[in-house]
């Protein structure tokens, strides 16, 4: 089976590449522009979005991906990208500055279309709390800031152990069995 991950992010293509193909499932990169509306939720905007490819594309899968901070009420949540462009890690971290409750979460659901079968979405969910430094090399987008063990930050990690903790990681593992089971024995 060969899919279409439809993202401009080279780091969740890594991600997805070597979890899919663990399974021979073959994943492609594909830059399809495509409207990623401002929504409430992040099922809403994966919603849209497979709408709006449903017809121009075959096999593919999208996702969406963000930062909740417990703090701020969950920003900045379906406005991560935003906010990482705007605020960075740095401007994270200075919100942040003084607050002893730093409990977040990030949450990602990816939506997956595959020619004669129903579309369908998967979320996942990886608790933790944002650190109060950047700390790490690896990874992308606010991995710097955010631990899930309390020690290492995404950043800090591989990307096998950050796909076993991460939000993506868990997304990814829901979808990899769920792709499995259309593909039979």
């Amino acid at each position: 089976m060969r899919i279409k991950v439809i993202t401009s992010n080279e780091g969740k293509m890594r991600e997805y590449s070597q979890a899919l193909g663990e399974l021979g499932i073959e994943v492609f990169h594909g830059k399809v522009p495509y409207d990623e509306i401002q929504a409430d939720t992040l099922e809403e905007v994966v919603e849209r979005g497979m709408e709006e490819l449903r017809e121009k594309e075959g096999s593919f899968i999208i996702d969406d991906s963000g930062l909740f901070i417990d703090r701020f009420y969950g920003f900045p949540g379906v406005y991560s990208s935003y906010a990482l462009k705007t605020l960075g890690n740095e401007g994270v971290l200075r919100l942040m500055a003084g607050e002893e409750r730093r409990s977040a979460r990030f949450e990602c659901c990816i939506g997956c279309k595959i020619p004669g079968r129903e579309p369908f979405m998967i979320s996942g969910e990886c608790r933790g709390a944002i650190t109060k430094e950047a700390r790490g090399e690896r990874g992308f987008g606010f991995d710097p800031i955010f631990s899930a063990d309390g020690e290492r930050t995404f950043a800090e990690l591989d990307l096998e152990e950050k796909n076993s903790l991460s939000h993506r990681g868990r997304a990814i593992a829901m979808l990899a069995e769920r792709l499995a089971e259309e593909m039979g024995p």
